[in-house]
């Protein structure tokens, strides 16, 4: 089953009316003041730790690891070659997407978007952060979008296997609430999403795929 087919068929099962949708994570929740804190109900902003299955499977591969390191290195190695032997449109074409790439990360960093969000701790995207791990204890969102808003899906605790399966509709924004948003407008290919509350303030998500559908829907959908 393709991600795309496996995404719908959670939409579905939730009863979500989806355009698109994929998984995603956030960086690490800065700590709050104690005073922010406090007023919010001192929610956790730290994702569960690993279950001790996760962690046995961690144990009992860390043999094979030089071995996979190995692998990586041949495989490094070996687009070099390939590099090396690429013809002159193809460096070009390399040297090209090597430059987006550098473009790309010193607008992002010029936009603060190498923050989780804007800093705002008051804005409704610092509050919204605050909560995230008091909806689900899992590291990552299966995020949807459609005209009804934004859905946040997740098993309601962290697991090592089964996410979507196990994803349960844990917080919702409707679409006067906020947005996804494609932060370079389409220009470069990226992970990076913003969630545009009403404020102002915004929200950093990476998604698992590159100019994935959410961005696809973002940029049809423009404001």
């Amino acid at each position: 089953m393709t991600r795309g087919c496996k995404h719908r068929e959670t939409a579905d099962r939730l009863g979500v009316r989806a355009e698109a949708g994929e998984w995603c994570w956030i960086g690490e929740i800065p700590q709050p003041p104690a005073d922010i804190a406090q007023s919010a109900g001192n929610p956790r902003t730290r994702p569960a730790r690993r279950s001790p299955p996760a962690l046995a499977g961690t144990v009992l591969g860390a043999p094979f690891l030089p071995v996979l390191w190995l692998l990586m290195l041949l495989a490094r190695a070996e687009q070099a070659v390939e590099r090396f032997l690429d013809t002159k449109e193809e460096k070009e074409r390399h040297r090209a997407r090597k430059e987006d790439e550098r473009r790309r990360d010193a607008a992002g960093e010029q936009r603060g978007l190498d923050n989780v969000f804007d800093g705002d701790r008051r804005g409704a995207a610092g509050q919204f952060l605050l909560h995230r791990y008091s909806h689900s204890t899992h590291h990552e969102r299966l995020l949807f979008a459609g005209q009804d808003g934004i859905v946040f899906a997740a098993p309601p605790e962290r697991v090592g296997v089964g996410r979507d399966r196990r994803a349960k509709a844990v917080a919702r924004l409707s679409a006067e609430e906020a947005t996804p948003e494609d932060p370079f407008g389409g220009e470069f290919e990226t992970r990076i999403t913003l969630i545009r509350f009403r404020d102002g303030s915004w929200l950093r998500v990476d998604t698992e795929e590159a100019r994935s559908e959410l961005h696809m829907y973002a940029l049809r959908n423009a404001r």
